[in-house]
């Protein structure tokens, strides 16, 4: 999702964009790590399209964001600042109100956060970056759906959408019921993570055949 250096604009292209911007509209909350927000500096509202600026939600247990990042500015979107509630904390970061959640391991318990969001009346929650952040929620079992985005774009090593632990065989991997849509040039997956795993996919005889044959080894 981002050269080493953290270059990211911009890896997909306009309607993957818009796109983005129409999730926002749709939603009640959008969620970033302050991973995303020290890098990007994103304001995490909607301008490409028609709609209603979603409640920005920032995840910063380790207190490390300034009040400068522009999500903490006065404007027309509310945001969240998330602590985790080993100590006290202010009751505002900026224009931006501080909320404290539970925390195990010096990380967020996120499902302590999404209850919290919850009880406020935000029900369709975005997770939108970053890397980190969308794989812990999807690590936690937490997600409904997933888009994966991908671009015509060689980057060469850089830094990756998702970081889970690794499988050691392909059937033990994730395999979701998926949607695909064209974006201008990129590709869209819509995955769907409450609906039942696709089977492994089965090879018939002829092409099992080739592959095994392909695979002797040669006298």
């Amino acid at each position: 999702i981002a050269t080493d250096d953290g270059d990211s604009y911009y890896v997909t292209g306009p309607a993957n964009v818009r796109h983005l911007h129409r999730l926002r509209a749709l939603c009640d909350a959008v969620i970033v790590g302050a991973g995303t927000v020290a890098r990007d500096d994103p304001r995490l509202t909607v301008r490409h399209v028609a709609g209603t600026d979603p409640v920005r939600v920032v995840l910063d247990p380790r207190r490390r964001l300034s009040p400068e990042r522009r999500v903490f500015l006065a404007d027309s979107a509310a945001t969240l600042l998330i602590y985790g509630d080993e100590r006290p904390a202010p009751a505002r970061h900026g224009a931006a109100e501080i909320m404290t959640v539970p925390c195990e391991g010096g990380r967020l318990r996120l499902d302590a956060l999404l209850a919290a969001l919850l009880a406020r009346g935000l029900r369709k929650i975005f997770v939108e970056g970053g890397g980190v952040t969308v794989s812990r929620f999807l690590e936690t079992g937490l997600l409904d759906r997933l888009h994966v985005a991908i671009a015509p774009l060689v980057t060469g090593r850089g830094r990756p959408g998702l970081t889970l632990q690794a499988r050691t065989r392909i059937a033990d991997c994730l395999r979701p019921q998926h949607r695909v849509f064209t974006m201008g040039g990129d590709v869209l997956y819509d995955c769907d993570l409450r609906a039942p795993p696709i089977a492994e996919p089965r090879v018939d005889d002829a092409l099992a055949r080739v592959i095994s044959a392909r695979r002797r080894p040669a006298i």
